[in-house]
């Protein structure tokens, strides 16, 4: 069997459960057609470059596919049917990606990161539960600057 990935975008107004269901849609047309989707990821409600069919934001979902292509093809079938569906792309791939797609470690590091963003001082930032801790390139940098100035 071949195996695939599949992003589709969902239109903005319907809400996560329904996307879901759009998922599980999905994925229950694979299965019924002898294929399997190891792999489910909903990167949530994005902003998209450009409108499609009046939606400036829609829900994208990645599926991992390992099917024969009569079911890929139905499932594309039922994808240009649903009003729901904005837009789909499948892709074929040699292998599928272990662990979390891009997306979703970037998503993770974005969240990750939201206290570094937020920077009290110059060089220091803070950690959930901690006291400020001190970034030491900008401090040696600072006490370089320092240094120069008094000469």
């Amino acid at each position: 069997m071949a195996l695939f990935e599949c992003v589709f975008i969902a239109r903005q107004d319907i809400s996560v459960p329904q996307v879901e269901a759009l998922a599980d849609q999905f994925e229950k047309i694979i299965k019924d057609n002898g294929g399997s989707v190891p792999k489910r990821e909903i990167w949530g409600l994005r902003t998209m470059a450009y409108k499609i069919k009046k939606n400036r934001k829609g829900h994208y979902v990645l599926l991992n596919i390992t099917s024969p292509a009569p079911a890929l093809h139905e499932m594309e079938r039922q994808m240009r049917i649903n009003e729901d569906i904005l837009r789909y792309m499948t892709v074929s791939v040699d292998e599928h990606e272990e662990g979390p797609s891009i997306v979703m470690q970037s998503k993770n590091r974005d969240e990750d990161n939201s206290d570094i963003n937020n920077a009290d001082n110059r060089g220091a930032y803070k950690t959930n539960n901690s006291e400020p801790r001190v970034d030491l390139q900008n401090v040696t940098e600072i006490n370089e600057i320092d240094e120069v100035l008094k000469q």
